[in-house]
């Protein structure tokens, strides 16, 4: 049986709002995920979740992306209330907190002749959650973050991905043990840089590929520069030397994709 919450201040509210807060995700293994979609996502891949929020007067089952409530810690909130703590408004009535997953190196899966996204310093969670959504939607093998301290679990993430955070494989580890890991896996990688001679369209990403991206500001570390396969470069046709990393990134996977195609 569902239970009823009725004021702002009841804790179970109080420990959805801490949620937003990295220590706090941390030290409970919790994070938020709001949506109809995006929960039933997560729920397909495997994250369990811990406690449903639902607001009854909005939150109607959707056949396309169904959610399993049987079983589960549910609170019913009334609207006013659900308007509150919900972030977004277009939540469909519906808010979960969730166990987080290891993100680590060694549980991203080998595939053979695979293609990944590999993201150094991306300082703005919401650009890491568009590039996962540009993962989904070219169907590459992995997204893997050159920082074991990032946290893909922050509700910034979760929210610009819609719901990819939970379909692109995931990992995050130093430079170091992604580059060992690359070359276990015979992956070649090519290095978008302002500085390369090489334009994108000009490399071959057929056999297995990872694609380098830097942050905005300062673009990939000299330890990528140095031991990337290729560099490459968008070329510019304006008045600026780049454009978002979020963009560039799409640009990149998709002329792999084609290449492949």
């Amino acid at each position: 049986m569902a239970l009823e919450i009725t004021s702002l201040k009841n804790p179970r509210l109080k420990l959805l709002a801490s949620l937003e807060k990295s220590k706090d995700r941390r030290e409970l293994g919790l994070f938020v995920i709001e949506g109809i979609r995006e929960i039933s996502l997560a729920q397909q891949s495997g994250f369990e979740i811990e406690t449903f929020y639902i607001c009854p007067e909005i939150f109607k089952q959707d056949k396309n992306y169904p959610i399993h409530i049987d079983g589960k810690d549910v609170l019913h909130l009334p609207a006013a209330i659900f308007s509150k703590v919900a972030y977004r408004e277009n939540t469909g009535g519906i808010i979960a907190s969730a166990k987080t997953k290891s993100t680590s190196l060694e549980n991203l899966n080998q595939i053979e002749n695979g293609l990944y996204l590999i993201l150094e310093k991306v300082e703005k969670p919401g650009n890491i959650g568009a590039m996962l959504r540009t993962a989904d939607a070219a169907g590459i093998d992995g997204v893997i973050v050159c920082d074991p301290a990032t946290d893909f679990f922050n509700p910034n993430v979760v929210r610009s991905s819609v719901g990819c955070l939970f379909t692109v494989p995931i990992a995050s580890a130093t430079n170091d043990e992604v580059f060992a890991w690359m070359k276990k896996n015979k992956t070649q990688s090519f290095a978008a840089a302002l500085t390369a001679k090489k334009s994108y369209d000009k490399v071959d990403y057929k056999n297995a590929s990872a694609i380098l991206m830097g942050s905005e500001s300062d673009g990939l570390s000299d330890f990528w520069l140095k031991n990337a396969d290729e560099q490459i470069i968008i070329p510019m046709r304006g008045k600026i030397d780049s454009m978002n990393v979020s963009n560039a990134a799409a640009i990149l996977i998709f002329e792999a994709l084609r290449q492949r195609q």
